[in-house]
């Protein structure tokens, strides 16, 4: 027996409650991974031809160090590419309990061929579970999906779903069509009919606010809470919840205290023209607290704490809202420092794990050493 394992053998497992989880964490695939992972013809399509979208680092328009922290480079790759440094500067260093990976490579693969686009969904999956998923029992992971081919997207919903090590579908907050369209209803049943969430992260498409392109970084940052309105806004009013009353949402780095404004807007105008929409038997907020989660990352704080919690009770967040570092990216949150100030033990137990336990079925207790 070698030293090392003597001293594996000889250390003390503890069984201790989970206190917290991570709902945002971004690893990020390597170009040559994807091309040596695809099936030939579509490896030869990337060599040659690349991809319609741009690649998650080089989008437009991006601060210094593409978006991300300046510690988060390892050697010879991109921030999110490492294992190592992922667990070393989160997993470890904050002593997190459970992390779920958004991995943001297939996000905008519906520019492409249908089944280009299924391919690239694919090895992204392969990939995370060889090299993530198999290597640290804290991390989870969402099943990337051709969203915009709903048949494709069922049948790597269909792939997946049986290993619970994936937790939700994961797509982005832009596609072909706005996301309440029916176009995608086959899609979402299919992730309800699971038991998995289907959760929204900024990007995706570039008609982000129907307002052209932004000049500035500034305008792109503080609008994701804007474009998650819109999505969302969508989802109810075109009656996606009251179709599928199973689906489970999470709007994913797009902000949250903005919820009460949108749910009162949404009540006030479907008291007044109900007829429109039949389908939709209660109001709009109700269909809202019943569906959807928020996480922290990027969250609006007023300068008085009391504030932030009038707001969030106004929004009926208690229950709904997760805790997210938004690891590797500059504005990376840390559960010690970003925390809403003057929440109770109660909310603060509830924001860092217990929502997030809940809505994804993650074990309440763990073994660590």
């Amino acid at each position: 027996m070698t030293q090392l394992e003597d001293q594996a053998a000889t250390q003390q497992v503890t069984r201790r409650a989970v206190e917290l989880v991570d709902v945002d964490i971004h690893p990020v695939m390597l170009g040559p991974d994807m091309a040596r992972r695809l099936p030939e013809r579509w490896g030869r399509h990337l060599e040659r031809y690349g991809r319609r979208a741009p690649f998650v680092t080089d989008l437009y328009p991006r601060p210094r160090n593409k978006g991300m922290r300046a510690d988060s480079w390892p050697e010879g790759g991109i921030p999110g590419s490492s294992y190592e440094l992922l667990r070393e500067q989160l997993l470890d260093e904050h002593d997190v309990d459970f992390g779920i990976l958004l991995c943001l490579n297939g996000h905008d693969a519906g520019y492409e061929h249908p089944e280009y686009d299924a391919a690239i969904n694919r090895v992204v999956n392969e990939w995370i579970v060889e090299e993530w998923l198999d290597r640290d029992e804290r991390l989870r992971s969402c099943i990337s999906v051709p969203y915009d081919h709903p048949e494709l997207a069922i049948a790597e919903i269909e792939r997946w779903a049986d290993d619970d090590r994936f937790v939700q579908i994961l797509l982005p907050a832009a596609g072909q069509e706005p996301f309440g369209s029916r176009k995608y209803w086959p899609v979402y049943r299919a992730a309800a009919d699971a038991g998995l969430p289907v959760a929204f992260h900024t990007g995706g498409y570039t008609g982000h606010r129907g307002a052209g392109w932004p000049s500035f970084y500034l305008e792109e940052h503080a609008g994701y809470g804007v474009v998650m309105q819109m999505l969302l806004t969508s989802l109810v009013c075109e009656g996606t919840f009251a179709a599928i009353p199973n689906l489970k949402v999470v709007m994913t780095e797009g902000g949250a205290l903005w919820a009460a404004a949108l749910r009162w807007r949404l009540d006030d105008a479907w008291s007044q023209l109900r007829d429109e929409v039949p389908e939709l038997d209660r109001l709009p907020s109700e269909y809202i607290h019943d569906h959807v989660w928020f996480d922290t990352q990027p969250m609006e704080e007023p300068d008085d704490p009391e504030h932030f919690l009038q707001i969030m009770e106004q929004a009926d967040l208690e229950d709904r809202l997760m805790f997210a570092t938004d690891y590797p990216h500059w504005d990376f949150d840390t559960p010690a420092q970003s925390m809403p100030r003057g929440l109770s033990k109660e909310q603060r137990a509830k924001l860092l794990a217990g929502t997030a336990i809940e809505l994804y079925g993650l074990p309440t207790h763990v073994d660590r050493a």
